[in-house]
């Protein structure tokens, strides 16, 4: 099977899709920066700096060399920046942090909309759509639905539904919004593989333990990506008062309180804290080695976990190699689909495709 992904960041869908033994043509996608990260770790797939709005159905014939649409997969994983939760900004500031109030704001992305004119175009055989749960619930938003209207004018039989990473092997807790379209097939999508009553969920500890120590603001120098990020003297004690092994900043002595979270503040507790080994990770951001922005910190060293800690907890594998600036890798990291939960996609796709699957689960899928 060929595939073209769409939004392809630093590429963990696309090296998912070929670790399942698919052809990936092309990534495309329009942060120049991803593209040294994507084709050295993706050879022979190509990078494509593209605004998906501007893509024409005559330059994706180009690209694949072929108008043979069967055995062709479209993986649309839009940015998930337009279908979140919008932050309404003000002006707070705790300790020189800006502290955000939010509000839900209905936003009609036209990176869906630009996806859905390519499909409707090509009618490739296979769409996979990839993206916050969110996508499907931001009020007012209407390009999802049109999306869906035209998989049923476009003779699509698809399913769609919201997974959870750690079932499926990832080390990391993380619910995604998965949709499969077929032509000529009915899709499924795959059955949870990790929970009670499977497979033990993968941890923290199978993905990370086996790194060397690094300080904080280091890197290995052996080990590509290894790098953890600086800290304030005042962070770094903040850290050291944080019980190992999941604590957070409830243990502080009083006078390490953030002046935001003084008084009667109960706030998120997973700021500043740490993960904990036995148990999977939370939701990766694009800020995942910043441990005021998350439940980021290592479970027993004083410091952030490092950029390739990260990665590993993405399920990337310790041989794909990073590039750009630090801030930059951790939102390609961040951002990337889990390999592992990429590559099982693509196997059921594949199944569905060639072999049996196609029959299975019939009644799941949305045709009207």
């Amino acid at each position: 099977m060929r595939a073209i992904d769409f939004f392809c960041g630093a590429g963990g869908l696309t090296r998912g899709l070929m670790d399942a033994g698919m052809q990936v043509v092309a990534g495309i996608d329009v942060d120049q920066r991803c593209r040294e990260t994507y084709e050295r770790n993706n050879t022979p797939a190509r990078f494509y700096e593209r605004e998906i709005r501007d893509l024409s159905l005559r330059e994706v014939w180009k690209i694949l060399g072929s108008r043979r649409t069967s055995d062709l997969l479209f993986a649309g994983c839009a940015p998930c920046q337009p279908f979140s939760k919008h932050r309404k900004r003000q002006r707070v500031e705790c300790e020189g942090e800006l502290v955000l109030t939010e509000r839900q704001v209905a936003v009609d992305s036209t990176l869906l909309g630009g996806f859905a004119r390519l499909v409707e175009e090509a009618r490739p055989g296979q769409v996979l759509v990839e993206n916050v749960p969110g996508l499907t619930r931001v009020l007012g938003f209407s390009t999802y639905r049109r999306f869906l209207r035209m998989l049923r004018s476009s003779g699509y039989h698809f399913v769609d539904g919201v997974i959870d990473a750690k079932h499926y092997g990832v080390p990391q807790t993380r619910q995604r919004y998965v949709l499969i379209a077929m032509r000529g097939r009915l899709p499924s999508l795959p059955g949870r593989l990790h929970g009670p009553g499977l497979m033990p969920y993968a941890t923290v500890h199978d993905a990370i333990s086996h790194y060397p120590p690094i300080g904080v603001g280091q890197g290995h120098p052996r080990i590509p990506n290894h790098e953890a990020a600086a800290l304030s003297d005042l962070n770094l004690q903040r850290l050291r008062s944080t019980p190992h092994d999941g604590g957070d900043r409830r243990a502080w002595r009083t006078e390490l309180y953030l002046e935001c979270h003084k008084g009667d503040h109960a706030g998120h507790t997973d700021v500043y804290g740490r993960m904990a080994w036995d148990r999977p990770a939370p939701t990766l951001t694009g800020r995942c080695n910043s441990i005021s922005n998350g439940r980021y910190a290592h479970p027993r060293q004083d410091r952030g976990i490092s950029l390739r800690e990260a990665a590993s907890l993405q399920t990337f594998s310790d041989t794909y190699v990073f590039f750009g600036s630090n801030n930059h890798i951790a939102r390609q990291i961040g951002n990337a689909v889990p390999v592992k939960l990429a590559e099982l996609l693509g196997r059921h796709l594949l199944s569905l495709r060639y072999g049996d699957g196609g029959h299975l689960d019939w009644t799941r899928c949305r045709t009207s």
